[in-house]
């Protein structure tokens, strides 16, 4: 698709469902890798991003299935922890896969993602939380190879509440032999729903949604079936279009409660 056309000036009306969170699957996707066991997730969106996850699972051994908004992920075949830099450069995301190979494999390569239509963006943040699990970065020309040989886990704060780095400390302490403890984490929802992945999973974690969360990981996880948030921005856009077109839209298949912050500046307008 080259353009699009948009003929406006009328007011909107109908019925139209929220997709799951793309920010919801593609760590899910990532933490499908810490099991050997199937795991089914639905509520996946026909989306780019999540093609790439997919490939990228593939590439590191997983079988992996599409029926309709579900996703079958079968990981017990996974071996390689290498991703190729056409996916890592193709998706920003991909940098969350480090830290579910880092539990899996104790090894990964760090490879600069991509795919940010806002440009690149640092992964120090990322590096310098897992150096404190006592993962090593080695350079090798513009990647990392990454080494968790001796495995620890502690008390970590973020300087900043960086999702990314939330999510892949979440997934590199499911593999840690101590409990990990994430001071000044992200709170956004997406967090919370990879978190509750992970307890479908079998992994001990507490907190989400605080200033504290904490992992016990280092067990034996089982696959899961689980079902991603809808989207909150997707949402958010048809509910600012119905405000600003006039109408009667309703979305179907989401969670008011994800849209307060927005529903009460549209009751205030």
């Amino acid at each position: 698709m080259e353009y699009l056309v948009i003929r406006g000036g009328r007011p909107l009306y109908g019925r139209v469902a929220a997709h799951g969170a793309k920010n919801s699957v593609l760590p899910i996707l990532a933490a499908t890798l810490l099991s050997d066991r199937r795991c089914v997730i639905t509520g996946c969106p026909d989306i780019s991003d999540v093609e790439t996850a997919l490939s990228i699972l593939n590439v590191l051994g997983c079988r992996t299935e599409r029926l309709g908004t579900a996703v079958v992920v079968d990981p017990a075949h996974a071996s390689l922890h290498n991703i190729p830099s056409e996916l890592t450069g193709a998706m920003r995301a991909s940098v969350t896969f480090l830290g579910a190979m880092l539990a899996r494999f104790g090894a990964g390569v760090l490879s600069a993602p991509g795919g940010c239509r806002l440009g690149r963006r640092p992964v120090d943040y990322h590096m310098e939380a897992l150096r404190r699990l006592g993962v090593e970065f080695l350079p090798d020309g513009e990647d990392w190879q990454c080494l968790w040989r001796r495995r620890r886990g502690g008390e970590i704060s973020l300087p900043y509440p960086s999702v990314g780095a939330t999510e892949n400390l979440l997934l590199a302490a499911a593999g840690a032999p101590e409990p990990v403890m994430i001071r000044g984490g992200a709170k956004e929802p997406e967090v919370t729903d990879l978190c509750g992945f992970l307890r479908a999973m079998g992994v001990d974690v507490t907190g989400d949604g605080t200033d504290e969360i904490v992992v016990r990981g280092g067990t034996t996880l089982s696959g899961a079936a689980y079902h991603v948030l809808p989207d909150r921005m997707e949402t958010a856009s048809y509910l600012a279009m119905a405000a600003a077109c006039g109408g009667d839209v309703t979305v179907e298949d989401t969670d008011p409660a994800l849209l307060r912050p927005v529903t009460q500046i549209l009751r205030q307008a």
